[in-house]
């Protein structure tokens, strides 16, 4: 049979021989998947607790560390590269990393796929971290599984979960033919015993307890009567306390005298073992102790050979034996109800095989083919319906004009918020003086604001940079709360050396005097520390001030000092790390990378160095071809791509400061060449923020001059912090500016993109 639509899937969770529940059932579902749909291409991707721990079978394509946040992401760079078209996840608390597993929604943040998500556990009461990953885990599937009807009222009561997107598929189940228990007694020595089993990993939330103290009294009513307790002791159990449990059970059992009533098998069996086991019994228990319980895959599989149940009343329990289907007992008193209800199945042989026959009927309505007939139509339709991207008409490509509504909209009068939660300022996270280094400069470039406006902002923006320098310990301070208290004496070099940058930018283009005589003499007082950054960024943006210095005032010996000496340690850091195939200053790619060739272009312009040209023309022609897609579209070195040593760039997450970065490292290029090849580059760069990109989605708001934050797999990340925001904005200048020297870009206009 074939899969609708689908020939490629890609299955997340724990998998054999990991001894757990949810291995034996993500295993289960890729044993079904494969003997239904043969030609379905199935990646297994198994969740790790002990790395290295287990030999998994070649079925599974990698295994991921739990603890390993890193692993999440390259697993997600491994399952879009792959080419599988959605993605199945296996979800119970526990097994992914991060509080709640939040790891998991790191993975599944960078996917572009469709994904659906079977939930083995859904929570009446979940605390903030569970309540807080299960509810991004509902926002990204496009379905999610439950196994009882109970969980799809959880979900809707408890998460406000659209009912459209819950489908209910009980747990799967093997096929065995009906059999008499007698048929398998012999195989395990139980002749002439009458068999109350119980199997799973032991732990004391599955109530063994009660069923050893029921025991006395089936004992004595039925002398033949044997409780067996299958399963090895969970392993998270025998790490914190080893046998302990199981020690305690077995005193238990002496201690009320029917040891010899009681057998615990230790072991971890496989399949058609297990089924052996459950077909040689005459009752099954589950005696949990948990009215919450949603799901047990021991009750499915009892259910599934026809054995007659008596259980506690837990949600699975209710719903599968529903209908005169087993026997359900009360909480309260157990242990003397469950005697009282074993020992009369066990006396009625009639009213047991009749019970018996009615559970193998219900069993046959969840066999594992039906289960992944079920999830294969749901994901055929899901793919088949997943909207076509298509181009933006040439039209929409059309540059913006600069616009500062986005810019006030997140300052006030201490400077300009951080971040947003979409487009509404987040004020938990104050202000940092990047953000409003980067804003003080856009005031100095945009062209078309009012001068009052202008004046206010540029006095707010400055009053932060002022405010941030510590004299004491001539740094720079970078993040301070919302109640305008530090939040630290020092900011990281990049934000001391942004904070030069823009004091270099307004001492030479503020439109007041006034702004440009403060910006002169806090660069003079604070510049010297350039000379102790050691960051080659941290350099580069101190170099754009000390170039934008300089055409302030010609001759300023300090600004000189700092293009010269790092122009050349620059050169030096290219030569120190270039292979043939890797023309670039470090050996791995980060963020911002075009303003290292921007600051050499920079300097070499300033102080009339034709080798710090020649060398910025170079690694910017270098990082250009690295940012270009396949399809000839910019393509922002993502944050995936951070840190990985002579590696070439990721695709995701894409940001909007690397598209002004190139903007503005062309713009430079241009003007030390006149070579109209870089217009192009820098237009190709800044249409990424109007909709040429690799998901062909706009992150310009043209209504009010905002900015999205970003480029994910499954689309964009719609907060509209101020870095994005600010990136956009002075790209517009860029743009705006590079249009009027050369007349042969595109007029700006006012609303361009929607």
């Amino acid at each position: 049979m074939k899969a609708p639509n689908i020939q490629h899937i890609a299955l997340i969770g724990n998998f054999l021989p990991r001894k757990c529940g949810l291995a034996t059932y993500t295993t289960d579902t890729h044993a079904a998947l494969k003997q239904r749909f043969p030609d379905l291409k199935i990646d297994v991707y198994a969740m790790d607790d002990h790395p290295g721990r287990y030999d998994y079978p070649d079925a599974v394509t990698a295994a991921i560390p739990e603890q390993d946040r890193a692993a999440y992401l390259g697993a997600a760079r491994m399952i879009e590269a792959s080419g599988a078209q959605a993605l199945w996840v296996q979800h119970e608390y526990g097994i992914y990393g991060g509080p709640a597993g939040e790891y998991l929604i790191a993975l599944l943040d960078r996917l572009s796929i469709p994904v659906i998500a079977t939930l083995h556990t859904v929570l009446e009461s979940p605390n903030p971290d569970q309540r807080r990953v299960m509810e991004a885990l509902l926002r990204r599937a496009a379905r999610v599984i439950v196994m009882a009807e109970k969980g799809r009222e959880i979900l809707k009561r408890v998460h406000g979960t659209d009912d459209r997107k819950i489908a209910m598929i009980p747990h799967g189940v093997p096929d065995r033919p009906f059999a008499d228990p007698r048929d398998f007694k012999p195989r395990f020595g139980w002749q002439g015993r009458e068999v109350i089993l119980t199997f799973g990993l032991l732990a004391p939330s599955k109530g063994i307890e009660t069923m050893i103290e029921a025991m006395p009294a089936i004992a004595r009513a039925r002398p033949d009567a044997l409780y067996v307790i299958l399963g090895a002791t969970h392993p998270n159990l025998v790490a914190h306390e080893g046998e302990a449990y199981r020690e305690r059970l077995k005193a238990l059992a002496a201690d009320l005298g029917v040891a010899g009533q009681v057998a615990f098998i230790d072991g971890f069996v496989e399949q058609d073992e297990l089924l052996d086991y459950l077909q040689a019994a005459d009752v099954y228990a589950t005696p949990y102790p948990d009215p919450a319980q949603i799901t047990s895959g021991t009750l499915s599989y009892a259910v599934a050979v026809g054995k007659p149940v008596v259980s506690t009343p837990y949600v699975h329990a209710t719903e599968i034996l529903a209908d005169d289907h087993g026997v359900l007992v009360p909480f309260q008193d157990s242990s003397a109800v469950f005697a009282r209800e074993i020992v009369r199945l066990l006396a009625d042989a009639p009213a047991r095989e009749a019970l018996a026959a009615r559970a193998y009927a219900r069993g046959r309505t969840m066999l594992w083919p039906r289960l992944v007939e079920a999830a294969m139509d749901m994901l055929g339709g899901i793919v088949a319906a997943r909207p076509r991207r298509f181009p933006p008409p040439a039209k929409a490509l059309v540059p913006l004009a600069p616009d500062i509504a986005a810019v006030e909209r997140m300052s006030d009068a201490t400077g300009m918020l951080q971040h947003s939660i979409y487009s509404v300022p987040d004020r938990r996270h104050g202000y940092c003086i990047d953000d409003n280094a980067r804003a003080l400069i856009l005031m100095s470039r945009i062209e078309t604001i009012d001068e009052a406006v202008r004046d206010r902002w540029t006095s707010v923006y400055a009053a932060f940079v002022q405010y941030a320098w510590n004299q004491e310990l001539r740094r720079f301070r970078n993040f301070m709360n919302f109640d305008r208290t530090w939040c630290e004496d020092v900011g990281s070099e990049d934000s001391n050396g942004r904070a030069l940058w823009a004091l270099g930018v307004t001492a030479r283009d503020a439109r007041a005097q006034k702004h440009r005589d403060w910006a002169s003499a806090l660069f003079d007082a604070t510049a010297s520390i350039a000379l102790e950054l050691g960051s080659p960024r941290a350099r580069a943006f101190a170099m754009l001030g000390a170039a934008a210095m300089l055409g302030a005032h010609p001759g300023h010996a300090l600004s000189r000092e700092i293009l010269t000496r790092f122009g050349e340690e620059l050169i030096a850091l290219l030569d120190g790390n270039r292979r043939p195939e890797w023309q670039w200053f470090e050996i791995v790619l980060a963020y911002d990378n075009a303003r290292l060739p921007e600051a050499l272009l920079r300097a070499g312009m300033a102080l009339g160095r034709d080798a710090f040209v020649s060398v910025g023309l170079e690694t910017l022609e270098w990082i250009v071809a690295r940012q270009t897609s396949p399809e000839g579209r910019f393509r922002a070195v993502g944050t995936e791509s951070f840190g990985r040593a002579y590696a070439p760039p990721l695709q995701f997450d894409q940001q909007p400061l690397e598209a002004q970065a190139t903007v503005e490292a062309c713009v430079a290029a241009h003007e030390a060449t006149g070579d109209a090849r870089w217009v192009e580059e820098a237009m190709r760069a800044y249409r990424w923020y109007l909709g040429a990109n690799d998901l062909e989605l706009p992150l310009a708001s043209a209504q009010d001059g905002g900015c999205f934050d970003g480029l994910m797999p499954h689309g964009l990340n719609r907060n509209q912090g101020a870095e994005s925001i600010l990136a956009l904005q002075l790209a517009n200048c860029a743009i705006s500016a590079l249009s009027k020297a050369t007349g042969n870009v595109a007029t700006p206009v006012r609303a361009a993109v929607a």
